[in-house]
């Protein structure tokens, strides 16, 4: 199958390139940075340089490839710039539907999140409602209207990003955080999983119908249960507690549907990841 990657530079990206060609597909992988077109040249992928926020440049990168599939795995978090990371769900999204469309792209593959679902304790399916309340909710509802006009739209639902190269790796943002005695433990949710089980799940999805699907692993965790195991790896202090009386929020999230469509987790729980970095 011929696939265009945009964003294969990214941290779920960079791990899908070599799973894809392994797989015996033939990749194309986008990038913005010049310098970053070499490294996709030693993975075997066809570095295209493009700027997904021009209208223009995405389609005819997408005419000239005619691709069987595209996998969306935009980002731009680099800096913490979460305006700009909406802006390009929001329009780079919208520029490659729009290409895809006009050069009769069927399949479309994309990265959203897990961790926007109203609030509640039961674990949420992906027929529940989004909570439109939560500062990410434009960006991602934008993104996942578009996919859903594709004739074949798959959103993945991605838990909370971990491993090398993330912000819980052990020179991450969320890692300095903890070092500085920044967060606390707290009743929050949090549903994680490991970027290599992320890249897999974007892989198997080339196969599965359109539609949402979480891609987490099997163990929603507070921030009270999952800081102090993380903290610990890290050497970090143990984290002080928000106080008994913190209200709880977020929501556990299922990943009943991808096990259904075939995918497991190689590390099924964050305690294990974690374990992992020390």
């Amino acid at each position: 199958m011929k696939i265009l990657l945009a964003g294969a530079t990214g941290v779920v990206g960079r791990r899908l390139v070599p799973l894809l060609v392994q797989a015996g597909h033939e990749v194309t992988g986008t990038t913005r940075r010049a310098e970053r077109a070499r490294s996709l040249a030693g993975q075997k992928a066809k570095p295209l340089v493009v700027d997904m926020l021009d209208a223009e440049a995405v389609r005819a990168a997408v005419a000239a490839e005619r691709p069987d599939a595209i996998i969306h795995q935009l980002t731009d978090l680099t800096d913490e710039n979460f305006d700009a990371n909406s802006r390009l769900r929001v329009t780079g999204t919208r520029n490659l539907v729009a290409a895809a469309r006009e050069s009769g792209v069927e399949v479309m593959i994309a990265q959203s999140v897990a961790w926007l679902y109203v609030p509640g304790e039961r674990p949420a399916v992906e027929t529940d409602p989004l909570d439109p309340a939560l500062p990410p909710y434009r960006g991602v509802a934008a993104l996942e209207e578009a996919v859903a006009t594709m004739p074949r739209g798959v959103v993945l639902r991605y838990g909370a990003l971990y491993g090398p190269g993330t912000w819980y790796a052990p020179d991450g943002a969320i890692a300095e955080r903890v070092r500085a005695g920044v967060l606390r433990q707290a009743p929050s949710w949090t549903s994680f999983v490991h970027a290599d089980d992320a890249a897999a799940a974007a892989v198997a999805a080339l196969e599965w119908p359109a539609g949402p699907v979480n891609v987490v692993d099997d163990e929603p965790a507070t921030t009270a249960d999952w800081l102090p195991v993380y903290s610990a790896a890290l050497g970090a202090p143990t984290p002080a507690t928000a106080g008994r009386h913190a209200a709880a929020t977020g929501r556990p999230v299922s990943n009943a549907r991808a096990l259904d469509l075939g995918w497991k987790p190689r590390i099924p729980s964050w305690r294990i990841g974690f374990g992992d970095m020390s």
